[in-house]
């Protein structure tokens, strides 16, 4: 397996190689960063949260997970796998990873390199956790992605933010960028019809991006009162005062494959 990606301090003005010591990360600054005791290295600085607890909630992350636990997003993690085609070469990054199912599922399969971000330490903590064989980190993506330029041959953001400079600064020429999406008739009966995303995103990435391909993936499970109600939690929807109609509940994602730009255009 290909070495593991140097991370960066995120101290602003600082950003120097980090080097694991015992129970921390520490730079040539003297900056330190605990590993938590589930594994993980929170790297969230005061200034890039806007909020005391930023991301999901530990009632979202449940909640996520007990949809992952009743098989609904599978058919959404093999279409992302086919879309990806990762081999035991590559070395993934996860923005906005969660809990980690999607980036522990690529990597149970590919045999490839994972790193996992995200905002949330509830988030990062459970999937630290449940798959401690890969690297979770906190931080927030939007402003500075703690690793070392050119890291990564693949980049995948699952209906996370997006940030197209940081994206291309740490992946490595020839590198890809998965971009996933909510399309417009995910949760269709919870949300009713959503808008097209792909044309703005497109042109959000295209100055360091080029579109590759476009690939719809959708499936749909009969979810009882509990289930919808997980998916209400995950989503930040209040839970309604009756319970959920139980039926029949579309989840569906643009997928959006990029190639990265050997320069800015």
């Amino acid at each position: 397996m290909p070495p593991a990606p140097q991370l960066l301090c995120t101290v602003r003005h600082c950003h120097a190689p980090l080097a694991r010591e015992t129970g921390r990360f520490t730079c040539a600054n003297n900056h330190s960063f605990d590993i938590a005791r589930s594994g993980y290295i929170n790297l969230l600085q005061p200034q890039d949260r806007r909020s005391k607890n930023p991301g999901d909630t530990p009632a979202a992350v449940t909640a996520r997970r007990n949809l992952h636990s009743r098989g609904v997003t599978q058919p959404l993690l093999e279409a992302i796998s086919e879309t990806l085609r990762l081999s035991p070469a590559d070395i993934l990054l996860d923005i906005g990873s969660g809990d980690g199912f999607y980036l522990a599922g690529l990597a149970k399969e590919s045999n490839c390199q994972a790193h996992g971000i995200d905002i949330s330490v509830p988030a990062v903590d459970a999937a630290a956790r449940r798959y401690p064989e890969h690297q979770w980190i906190v931080a927030n993506a939007d402003r500075f992605i703690p690793y070392a330029d050119q890291s990564f041959t693949k980049v995948l953001s699952l209906t996370a933010r997006m940030n197209p400079d940081e994206f291309h600064r740490v992946l490595r020429p020839e590198g890809q960028l998965l971009v996933a999406l909510p399309a417009p008739d995910d949760l269709i009966q919870l949300r009713g019809t959503g808008r097209d995303r792909v044309p703005r995103t497109v042109e959000t990435f295209a100055p360091r991006f080029t579109l590759a391909r476009h690939h719809h993936a959708t499936t749909q499970a009969d979810l009882d009162a509990e289930a919808i109600a997980d998916i209400l939690l995950s989503i930040y929807r209040p839970l309604q005062s009756k319970p959920p109609r139980p039926g029949p509940i579309t989840f569906s994602l643009d997928l959006l494959l990029f190639n990265s730009r050997q320069s800015p255009a």
